[in-house]
C-alpha cells in the first residue's frame, strides 16, 4: 500500500518543484526582452536628435533655394510657355521615390532616375545617374544633372521634374515642375514681355532655369525626408515607450504571483507539519 501511494506523492513534490523554475524561466525572459526594447528606444531617441539637426538644416536651405524654382516658373507663366503641339516627346527627371516611377513609363518619355529605380525601368528607353541624397545637395549637383540632360542627345519638347514637396514636418505630396524645350520657349506668345532675348540668352537661360530647377527639388525633397525620419524616430520611440511599460507591468504581475505562489506554498507546507 505505501508502494503505491508513495509514487504518487514524489509526482506531486516533482510538480510543485517544477512549477517556480517556469516561472523563473518567464521572467528571465520579460526582462530580457524589456531590456532589448530599452536599447532599441535609445537607439531611436539618438537617430530622432540626429534627424532634428539634420531636419533644421535641410528647411533652412529649402528657404534659401526656393527663390530658385519659383522665379522659373514665373518665368514660364508669365510669357504663357506651351508643350509644342509637333513635338510630343516628353522628359521626367524624377527627384523622389519609387512611388513616381509608373509616371515614368508613360509612351514618348525619357527618365532619368535615380538608381535606386534602375531594375524597374530598365528597358523603357531611360537614362540614369548616380544616388544624389547621402549628402545634402548642392547647387553643384544640380548642375552636374543639369548637364548630363542637356548633353544626352535626347531632343524633347516638354517635361517634368517630379519631385517631393515638403508641406509640414507631418507631411509632403508628391508634385512636379515644367520643362519645356529653347523652341517651346522661342514660341510663346508673350515672350515679347521680357525685351533683349535672342537666342543665345535663352539657351543660356534654359540651362541655368535647368539647374535652378533641379536645385530647388532635391532641397525640397531632402528636407522632406529629413522630417519623415524625423518624424518615424519620434514614434518608434513612443512605441517602445508603450511596449516597455507594458512589458513592466506584466514583469511586475508575474514577479508578483511567483511570490504569492511561494508564499503559499510555505504556509501550505507549515500547516501540514502541524
Amino acid at each position: 500500500m505505501l508502494g503505491r501511494v508513495a509514487p504518487g506523492v514524489c509526482q506531486v513534490v516533482a510538480v510543485v518543484n517544477h512549477q517556480p523554475n517556469r516561472n523563473m524561466a518567464t521572467l528571465k525572459a520579460i526582462s530580457i526582452r524589456l531590456k532589448s526594447v530599452k536599447n532599441i528606444q535609445k537607439i531611436t531617441q539618438s537617430m530622432k536628435m540626429v534627424s532634428a539637426a539634420k531636419y533644421t538644416r535641410a528647411e533652412r536651405e529649402l528657404k534659401a533655394a526656393r527663390p530658385y524654382g519659383e522665379g522659373s516658373i514665373l518665368f514660364y507663366e508669365r510669357a504663357e510657355v506651351a508643350p509644342p503641339e509637333d513635338d510630343p516627346k516628353q522628359l521626367y527627371v524624377a527627384i523622389t521615390s519609387d512611388r513616381a516611377i509608373p509616371r515614368l513609363t508613360t509612351p514618348n518619355s525619357r527618365s532619368f532616375a535615380r538608381r535606386c529605380a534602375r531594375r524597374r525601368c530598365r528597358g523603357e528607353g531611360g537614362s540614369y545617374c548616380e544616388v544624389i541624397g547621402r549628402l545634402p545637395p548642392t547647387f553643384s549637383d544640380a548642375a552636374k544633372l543639369a548637364e548630363a540632360i542637356l548633353t544626352s542627345g535626347y531632343e524633347f519638347g516638354s517635361g517634368k521634374i517630379v519631385y517631393n514637396k515638403f508641406r509640414s514636418v507631418v507631411s509632403y505630396q508628391q508634385s512636379d515642375l515644367p520643362l519645356y524645350s529653347q523652341k517651346a520657349v522661342q514660341g510663346a506668345p508673350k515672350l515679347a514681355t521680357y525685351d533683349s532675348l535672342d537666342s543665345d540668352v535663352i539657351q543660356s537661360y534654359m540651362e541655368f532655369s535647368l539647374a535652378s530647377m533641379l536645385f530647388y527639388a532635391m532641397k525640397e525633397g531632402a528636407c522632406s525626408e529629413q522630417s519623415s525620419r524625423m518624424t518615424a524616430m519620434d514614434n518608434a520611440s513612443k512605441n517602445a515607450g508603450e511596449m516597455i511599460d507594458k512589458l513592466t507591468l506584466t514583469f511586475n504581475r508575474t514577479r508578483q504571483a511567483v511570490i504569492t505562489r511561494e508564499l503559499i506554498e510555505i504556509i501550505s507546507g507549515a500547516a501540514a507539519l502541524d
